[in-house]
């Protein structure tokens, strides 16, 4: 199990660049983009966004990276004194509070409230103020989160490749 640390070190820092890039580009212009559109234009395109990234690809990078930070984060405490384990420890919680646990507390409630409010409304429109207004300080955490990770997992690997 020791001999596969770096690889899954490697793994972790690769999933956290990932998530980094995506989270990134909506924080950049994506919802830049958006905002440009009338309410009902933007809310049925980031419904749809929210529909579409439910995929296989998308739930392998960011769960199968989750994972990897679970058994990151253990392997860690285990291996306490080996070179890196600090760096492992961080890049994990990092992803799994900045990542995981800010998407499901603040980012999907906010996309379920988007998807079950009618778009042309007098209600939609106020959502979607809110929406900009809370959804995206809580992106700008999670990209910021992603990149920390991926500075910690390669700052781990660093410690790890120099045995």
């Amino acid at each position: 199990m020791i001999a596969l640390i770096p690889l899954l070190t490697l793994v972790a820092a690769l999933g956290t660049g990932l998530m980094a890039g995506l989270f990134f580009a909506f924080s950049s212009f994506i919802m830049a983009a958006l905002a440009r559109l009338p309410a009902e234009q933007g809310i049925a395109a980031m419904n749809s966004i929210n529909v579409t990234i439910l995929n296989a690809t998308f739930g392998l990078a960011f769960f199968g990276t989750a994972a990897l930070c679970v058994v990151l984060g253990i392997v860690s405490i285990l291996y306490w004194p080996a070179p890196g384990s600090a760096w492992l420890l961080a890049g994990s919680l990092l992803y799994l509070v900045g990542t995981i646990a800010v998407t499901m507390v603040f980012n999907v409630p906010l996309n379920d409230a988007l998807a079950a409010i009618a778009p042309a409304s007098q209600e939609g429109a106020a959502l979607w103020t809110r929406y900009f207004a809370e959804w995206l300080p809580w992106n700008h955490v999670r990209t910021l989160a992603n990149i920390a990770a991926l500075i910690a997992f390669i700052s781990a690997h660093a410690r790890q490749a120099a045995l």
